[in-house]
């Protein structure tokens, strides 16, 4: 493969500086040495949204459909994930968890998630009431699932990590670089930024998360779905009361969403993260309701599929936006797991907003989703657990945008 000559600023644009670009920046500097990779970000520094605004889970892959991308990229990046962190000195601690019914119509699921959990290659126990107490004393259920292999980190580190990894190889990271114009021809992609820099290159790749099926359109492609913003609401455990909680608790998710509940999390740092629950945001980057953009919402609201979606699980979508305006209604959820805890032990923590990739038919892609077209590769839905898959979906990507330069 040959390299950018004079007439290409660069081999390949990479646009978004998450953990998803950052590590696909690396893998590609990794597979093709002297490759030239600049990576394109909007804001001041790497992971200020989906990658630095999570819980900081390593996931463990225990609930998804057995051969998908989430299955097969989570199980193996948790394992990656870990080597990562011990090689570079980054925070991480594999905790395990729990997964706790506490009502008897919850036991079929619980049932469903072992036999998904083995399907997946995934060493899971299953717990009964008695059994819960060695591992979460203050946590109650009628039973539970013990995954061992879940873990925490601190990914905005790795994402750090991972930036100077790709620069130290050759490339390059800008940051207050917002794409927004996308020119392409048979040979060449060009974009020109908010502060009218122009770079030429041979392929883009858009990593740009709560605005990937944005940039895929200034791309002049198609993505056939669009990202409907999803904001997760955390309080954290009054650090008086973070003894509540020595690792990680779940409760049993409904199959119907790709949410996975309230649920208590002890982090790297010792604080116990509680959340979140799953409300439309009003704006792309709206991490709370005071965050208003007219045009994205509008945006949002004129598309079929998210009506459809309200249509189809306002019920539930009521619950959650209940608990989103009252935190007695946030408490009772957290109590079903956790009995002791007040709402007064409750503090408000920074939000999170999830690029939830939805089909104009109102269904939820469940799944990453990738596309291709000339020069260019498209991640289009990558939320969790794509923080903790991110090291084997770099290498599907740098695989893919340089399959296109041969």
């Amino acid at each position: 493969m040959t390299t950018a000559g004079g007439r290409f600023d660069c081999d390949v644009l990479v646009v978004g500086g998450g953990i998803v670009g950052l590590s696909t920046a690396y893998a590609i500097t990794r597979a093709a040495p002297g490759t030239r990779v600049v990576v394109l970000e909007k804001e001041s520094g790497p992971a200020r949204h989906q990658t630095g605004r999570n819980s900081g889970v390593i996931h463990s892959g225990v609930y998804y459909r057995p051969g998908s991308l989430k299955a097969r990229y989570a199980v193996q990046g948790a394992a990656e994930m870990v080597t990562f962190c011990a090689e570079h000195g980054l925070p991480y601690e594999v905790t395990g968890k729990l997964i706790v019914a506490t009502g008897r119509a919850e036991l079929p699921r619980l049932h469903a998630l072992a036999q998904r959990g083995r399907e997946n290659g995934i060493p899971v126990r299953e717990l009964g009431r008695a059994q819960i107490a060695e591992y979460e004393p203050r946590v109650r259920g009628i039973a539970a699932l013990h995954v061992g292999t879940t873990g925490v980190c601190d990914f905005g580190a790795v994402a750090g990590r991972l930036a100077r990894l790709a620069q130290e190889a050759g490339a390059e990271v800008r940051y207050g670089a917002e794409v927004r114009v996308i020119g392409r021809r048979a040979d060449a992609v060009a974009v020109r930024t908010a502060g009218g820099a122009v770079l030429r290159a041979r392929a883009l790749v858009n990593c740009a998360g709560l605005h990937s099926d944005r940039v895929a359109r200034l791309a002049g492609d198609d993505p056939g779905m669009r990202i409907v913003p999803f904001r997760g609401e955390y309080f954290e455990l009054a650090p008086s009361r973070t003894d509540l909680v020595r690792a990680l608790v779940y409760p049993v998710p409904d199959p119907a969403f790709p949410f996975l509940g309230v649920h208590l999390t002890r982090g790297i740092d010792g604080r116990v993260h509680v959340g979140p629950n799953a409300v439309p945001a009003l704006a792309r980057e709206g991490y709370g309701w005071g965050v208003v953009r007219p045009r994205e919402l509008a945006g949002t609201v004129a598309y079929p599929g998210a009506w459809r979606i309200a249509r189809r699980h306002w019920r539930y979508g009521a619950g959650e936006v209940r608990r989103s305006l009252s935190k007695r209604a946030f408490t009772e959820a957290v109590r079903r797991l956790l009995p002791e805890v007040s709402e007064g032990e409750l503090i408000p923590a920074p939000s999170g907003v999830r690029a939830q990739a939805v089909l104009p038919d109102g269904t939820l892609v469940d799944d990453f989703l990738f596309a291709e077209s000339a020069r260019m590769v498209h991640v289009l839905n990558a939320p969790s657990p794509a923080a903790t898959a991110s090291l084997p979906i770099g290498r599907e990507v740098a695989r893919r945008v340089l399959a296109g330069l041969e």
